[in-house]
């Protein structure tokens, strides 16, 4: 059965523990930082930085509100960075089957940049980042090997407020529709997003847009590709194909 996350913004603090707990378990490197005037670092994703709980600071109702964003790949289901990868080279982007993890492999530090670059514009939030150094390009891979065996991603391990939830994806569903239910009594702006299309399952209280420019899937312009943009895609110079 497939597995899913269901992340409920309505409970996260910022206290960056599932960012802090990726970087560890994978072994990630430190990236340098400095203060920009706002409490979101780094900046952005990284090939380092897999998770980034992201900051927005608004007036809402008069009052001034932080809004708190832990920033993933979604796992989509169709995943269509998969589909521009095999464009250039099979096995460079695969997805597990038995829990629907997108994961990049190896393989991908042999895509040149303009195909790493295309892998990365396929996907509709913006996630894949490469490695300047490897070639590779990396990003979440839902713990794979903690699921393997069992356990929680470490997200999800180290959240200590309920924000991070995983399981079976059927049961993470009703999960999220029940809180849903509960959070909407007391704000009915709250909602889920793209719950048909993804692996991770966001609930928000506020307008997506607020949260963070690709907290919505893009679609069509600046988005998940149309078989017309695939296609003029494959016609650029051979240099870009594979073989």
């Amino acid at each position: 059965m497939p597995k899913a996350f269901f992340i409920d913004t309505s409970r996260c603090t910022a206290c960056r523990g599932c960012q802090i707990a990726c970087k560890e378990w994978h072994g990630n490197k430190a990236v340098p930082t400095r203060q920009r005037g706002t409490h979101q670092n780094p900046p952005d994703l990284t090939p380092f930085n897999y998770k980034l709980v992201r900051f927005a600071e608004h007036v809402i109702d008069g009052r001034v509100q932080w809004l708190f964003f832990p920033d993933q790949c979604r796992h989509c289901i169709n995943p269509p960075c998969k589909d521009v990868a095999d464009s250039y080279l099979e096995g460079a982007v695969v997805q597990d089957e038995a829990t629907g993890a997108v994961i990049y492999t190896d393989k991908t530090k042999e895509l040149s940049i303009d195909q790493a670059r295309d892998v990365r514009d396929a996907c509709p939030y913006n996630i894949p980042r490469r490695d300047e150094d490897t070639g590779l390009v990396r990003k979440c891979d839902m713990c794979i090997d903690r699921v393997q065996a069992g356990m929680k991603p470490a997200c999800v391990h180290t959240c200590c407020t309920g924000t991070m939830n995983f399981g079976e994806r059927d049961a993470m569903l009703d999960l999220a529709h029940k809180t849903l239910a509960k959070v909407k009594e007391k704000n009915p702006k709250a909602q889920l997003l793209d719950e048909d299309d993804i692996n991770v399952i966001y609930l928000v209280t506020e307008p997506r847009k607020l949260y963070h420019e690709y907290a919505e899937r893009r679609e069509q312009k600046g988005g998940p590709m149309t078989r017309q943009a695939f296609l003029a895609m494959l016609a650029r110079p051979v240099g870009r194909m594979r073989g």
